[in-house]
């Protein structure tokens, strides 16, 4: 155990967080996973589901330990060069040809595996690595709007536009990270409301095209608009009571186990609200945490995602670069703000969106972006770690030859009092003889 625990690097808290939570997710997705496994094998066995996840958690945190080798200056590079052109064309791929789940396109099948992959998780890494980038350049001209907006604008609006027309909530959350990260990162707040106009702007153009379309030909939406009515149902849901109720059924549901979960829960296991809730291992697992934990267990999560908030914040004020700084805020805010999402549309707090409870909800692409983002971050505390270590070792070095010189010193000290002292011993006596001899009567016949 302890030469595992030497092999990882970076923040001990961030990795005691992560691996707390991943080791909670096992009870839930196993217990909600039970309604899937009724409605798809007819066995009622959950087993499957959760040797799933569970390999999907393994291979997660191999990403994490291999991610948080490189270092993390690294990745600046490469991102620009390679991550965000090939996460746009995955995102036009899985535009055209992606599978279809839930009336969305957000997913690809990865050949001969079978694995579904979400391309829009992995361009929100490359965007915020890229936008984390541009803010740390020593040379960016942030007073220059053209200049930045072709060089930052440019590249948020193609990822952003790229995602939205099959996921709303990811990419206003893109959206709303990229600014907040601009705004930490000083750039001009007169620049950022000239992009907040430009694409309110280009938000109305799109809303009114999907609606005109819809009067012209209702029968023949193109695929860019067909989700604006589904955005606009759960608008007009959200905390509404004359609505339909299959509009509400989903939250209905999850509010109802949040209720029954009361202080303790009705214990692991034992969700009924699981046989009814559609997205009960992934969208609203939330709900049923509640259900089977009760408050205790949902003021446990929360603490643990407000424990990584705070180690985020901490290990960014310690960052010795600012790209450093940037990234950990950049990788590490989305997942908690996504976390919080998740829970506020449970409660109905929020609007009904499709992001998932980071390291819990179960799904192979959305834990493994997860552990991508996790693994940068560990890669920068990794960095200050060992220039912390290098100076600690430096100081103990110095301490030591000091001791060695200072040992060498009292040596020749006290060889030097000997030297010294046997000359005053010889001086005594010879003053000592030429006393006696003086005081001698004898002294004035002496060789007469």
């Amino acid at each position: 155990m302890k030469q595992l625990l030497g092999k990882l690097h970076g923040d001990k808290a961030v990795w005691a967080a992560v691996v707390l939570l991943a080791l909670f997710s096992f009870l839930p997705v196993f217990s909600a996973s039970s309604n899937l496994a009724y409605m798809r094998h007819g066995s009622g066995n959950p087993l499957t589901y959760l040797l799933k996840h569970a390999g999907h958690m393994l291979l997660g945190f191999f990403i994490i330990y291999r991610t948080h080798k490189v270092p993390y200056h690294y990745f600046r590079g490469i991102n620009k060069l390679i991550f965000l052109p090939v996460s746009w064309l995955m995102l036009l791929f899985t535009y055209f040809f992606g599978v279809e789940s839930g009336s969305a396109t957000r997913w690809i099948k990865i050949p001969f595996v079978g694995i579904t992959f979400q391309p829009s998780s992995f361009a929100f890494i490359a965007l915020m690595i890229y936008v984390s980038g541009y803010l740390a350049k020593k040379d960016v001209d942030t007073h220059n709007f053209k200049k930045s907006f072709l060089q930052l604008w440019v590249p948020v609006g193609i990822t952003v536009g790229l995602i939205l027309p099959n996921n709303f909530s990811t990419s206003a959350l893109i959206f709303l990270m990229v600014l907040m990260l601009v705004i930490i990162g000083k750039y001009s707040s007169k620049y950022i409301l000239y992009v907040l106009g430009i694409g309110f702007v280009l938000g109305l153009m799109y809303y009114g095209t999907a609606k005109a379309y819809e009067k012209i030909n209702p029968e023949h939406i193109p695929a860019v608009f067909k989700r604006v009515t589904t955005w606009e149902n759960r608008i007009k849901s959200y905390g509404s009571t004359n609505v339909d109720e299959d509009d509400i059924y989903q939250i209905e549901r999850a509010k109802t186990a949040i209720a029954t979960g009361g202080i303790y829960g009705l214990g692991f296991g034992k969700s009924v609200q699981k046989n009814f809730l559609p997205q009960s291992s992934s969208d609203f697992i939330f709900a049923i945490i509640v259900e089977e934990t009760g408050l205790v267990g949902a003021l446990a999560i929360i603490s643990i995602y407000l424990f990584l908030l705070f180690r985020f914040v901490v290990d960014s004020h310690k960052a010795k670069s600012y790209f450093g700084k940037l990234l950990i805020i950049a990788l590490g805010f989305p997942i908690i703000f996504q976390a919080f999402i998740n829970m506020g549309v449970a409660v109905e707090l929020l609007p009904t969106t499709g992001q998932t409870l980071p390291l819990i909800s179960s799904g192979g692409s959305s834990i493994w972006m997860t552990c991508v983002a996790v693994g940068i971050i560990l890669s920068v505390t990794k960095k200050e770690d060992e220039i912390a270590q290098e100076l600690d070792e430096k100081q103990k070095r110095e301490e030591a030859l000091q001791r060695i010189i200072d040992r060498e010193l009292q040596a020749d000290d006290d060889d030097q009092w000997d030297e010294n002292q046997d000359k005053i011993n010889q001086m005594k006596a010879s003053i000592k003889n030429k006393i006696e001899e003086e005081d001698n009567p004898m002294q004035a016949v002496k060789g007469k």
